[in-house]
């Protein structure tokens, strides 16, 4: 007998007639012999919604209490999708997050959970029951309801995975697995049979939606198998493994893109030991993050240009806090553009597969799309392009790659 982990996203539990078919799809899987633990989201847009509401009280509204309404989604369906379970004639309850308990740090409203009584679930489901657990959430030491960040409900279904000892830790969505890029840009997306955990968490830093990056990681660390599927079909999906059981006959397995991104450049600072870190430590304490950098260093050696990207809702933070430190850095001016994206071609492939780079870059000057910055890892590189030309880009790269 295995114990599985099956966690339905909110596109997945969006109606309660999508609620009654997921039922079926864990009746399904019970009837095969398997211990069952559910993780569950709220349903589609319920979160913003509860989001919005906290912005007409206050633009400020305060962490804690943000905590306790945005988890409030999850009771909804949760309770919904046991009582659906129940309907079908089978054992089943609800669990909350400080039920359990789910313990986290008290981080609010991007919770990292350090460990959960397991005992009397696993007896629950030991004899016969479906445990339904409210994903993104837990309670912290001081008793306070946390979340666990956007998204956080894989996170919750991984470390549920790896708390209880499942056998397999499957993400049920409305997709029918991971594909090869976005197919709402580009038809010619295939799905992923494997992918390993590497290049799924690049993907998925990189602008894929499939998956939260963090949940990613956490089971790539703690060696969880995952098996991303689609809640409305049976097909069978995409797993996620370790890079040694891959079979790599592509060089490239997919293409990654995210829009919305920003590129500040701070011209003719003085070029001398922490200059950087004079530019990016009042950014980093405001919590904004850092994508690229690029820094030039004048012929003489004595004036350099530091160029990075960040999210364009943080740009106009991003200016002023650079203006406030105008005196200390000694800059000429500062330069941005707002409508900039990021393209990405992943694969482990690429690791022993030389002239990738350079393929890369000539497909996209054949379809004059210019370069603006560039990142590279072992398995991933990274370009900044004109966001209007985004689809235009990630389709040629598709081609150019052999994945259409």
């Amino acid at each position: 007998m295995k114990r599985l982990i099956l966690k339905f996203g909110g596109t997945s539990v969006g109606t309660i007639e999508k609620i009654k078919k997921v039922a079926n799809i864990i009746k399904k899987r019970f009837s095969e012999g398997n211990e069952i633990i559910v993780i569950v989201s709220a349903m589609t847009g319920v979160t913003d919604e509860l989001k919005k509401k906290s912005n007409l009280i206050s633009n400020n509204f305060d962490d804690k209490e943000l905590d306790v309404l945005l988890s409030s989604g999850e009771q909804v369906s949760c309770s919904l999708l046991s009582g659906a379970i129940i309907d079908l004639g089978l054992k089943a309850r609800s669990w909350q997050g400080w039920q359990i308990p789910i313990l986290t740090d008290a981080n609010h409203t991007s919770s990292n959970i350090m460990r959960i009584k397991t005992e009397e679930i696993s007896n629950f489901v030991s004899q016969g029951g479906i445990a339904v657990i409210t994903g993104f959430q837990g309670v912290s030491m001081d008793n306070r309801i946390t979340t666990l960040g956007r998204g956080g409900s894989d996170l919750s279904a991984v470390v549920i995975a790896k708390f209880f000892r499942a056998d397999s830790c499957e993400i049920y969505t409305d997709v029918d697995g991971i594909f090869t890029t976005d197919p709402s840009i580009n038809n010619n997306a295939k799905k992923i049979d494997k992918i390993s955990y590497e290049e799924m968490l690049e993907m998925a830093s990189l602008g894929a939606k499939v998956m939260q990056p963090n949940a990613v990681q956490t089971s790539m660390i703690d060696n969880i198998p995952l098996h991303v599927r689609s809640a409305f079909s049976e097909k069978s999906g995409t797993q996620i493994i370790p890079e040694s059981e891959v079979d790599y006959k592509k060089v490239v397995t997919g293409i990654a893109y995210s829009k919305g991104n920003a590129k500040v450049s701070v011209v003719g600072v003085v070029d001398k030991p922490g200059v950087a870190a004079d530019v990016f430590e009042p950014i980093g304490k405001n919590n904004i993050n850092i994508d690229m950098v690029i820094q030039n260093t004048s012929l003489d050696g004595k004036k350099a240009n530091i160029t990075f990207t960040i999210k364009r809702e943080d740009l106009k933070k991003t200016l002023s806090l650079i203006e406030k430190n105008k005196q200390k850095l000694n800059y000429n001016k500062i330069t941005h553009d707002d409508k900039l994206a990021k393209v990405s071609i992943i694969g482990a492939g690429m690791q022993a597969n030389p002239g990738v780079t350079h393929k890369m870059f000539r497909s996209l000057a054949d379809e004059k799309i210019n370069i603006l910055a560039i990142s590279t890892s072992e398995i991933k590189i990274s370009v900044l392009i004109r966001e209007d030309l985004t689809q235009k880009a990630v389709k040629t790269l598709h081609k150019t790659f052999g994945l259409n």
